[in-house]
């Protein structure tokens, strides 16, 4: 490590910095929406009536069954074709962040439903609450509150697997530091000062997640 160039990171720090804010923005907005939407397909298959619940499952599963860098290339290809004009990569990838995320966010989120009591769903309906006002002022405030270290764990993969959006052009953190690595020719300095943002990131969400395991078993 004798031969170590730190300079050549400090030199591209705003590049770096650049993919860095992508990397979390496209995180962000990938669970900001995969929750919202993965909500309400865990409500559809919970629901009584079977059309949507089967549309929610098959949708779940076929997901699941699909590595999400496919689901890159489909939303890049397809979305433009069904729209008729462009909407450029990183619009794509949302896309397809949300649409794959929803799935694994929908499953979580009805586990956490099916862990709320049904007595507190019957003693909500007995005051007079129809389904929807049941699930939103008692089922589901008590679910995401039973789901917050599983959703966080869930984002921390999300960040890392925006890694992929290198497929279609976007330059994320890991597609800058690779750019710098190449064009300085130092692979080492820069993968390794990868890794070490990711571990950083990587390491403080788990610690946040074990903070609210012991808080919730408190």
């Amino acid at each position: 490590m004798g031969d170590f160039d730190y300079g050549v990171i400090w030199t591209n720090l705003p590049f770096l910095w650049q993919g860095l804010q992508l990397s979390l923005w496209l995180t962000f907005l990938a669970i900001i929406g995969g929750i919202v939407l993965g909500t309400g397909l865990a409500l559809m298959r919970l629901s009584g009536f079977l059309p949507l619940s089967l549309f929610a499952a098959t949708y779940v599963n076929l997901i699941r069954s699909v590595p999400l860098i496919l689901v890159i290339f489909w939303f890049y290809f397809l979305v433009p074709l069904a729209i008729g004009r462009p909407i450029g990569g990183f619009y794509s990838a949302l896309i397809a962040f949300v649409m794959f995320e929803a799935a694994y966010y929908s499953e979580i989120i009805r586990a956490g439903i099916q862990s709320v009591k049904t007595g507190q769903v019957h003693a909500a309906q007995a005051t007079g609450l129809n389904y929807w006002q049941t699930q939103r002022y008692v089922v589901l405030p008590q679910a995401f509150r039973n789901m917050i270290p599983i959703l966080v764990t869930q984002g921390i993969i999300l960040f890392q697997d925006t890694s992929l959006v290198f497929v279609v052009s976007l330059r994320d953190f890991m597609t800058v530091s690779s750019i710098v690595a190449r064009t300085e020719g130092r692979l080492v300095e820069m993968y390794v000062f990868a890794a070490i943002v990711y571990f950083i990131i990587c390491f403080a969400g788990s610690m946040f997640v074990r903070r609210l395991q012991k808080a919730k078993t408190a």
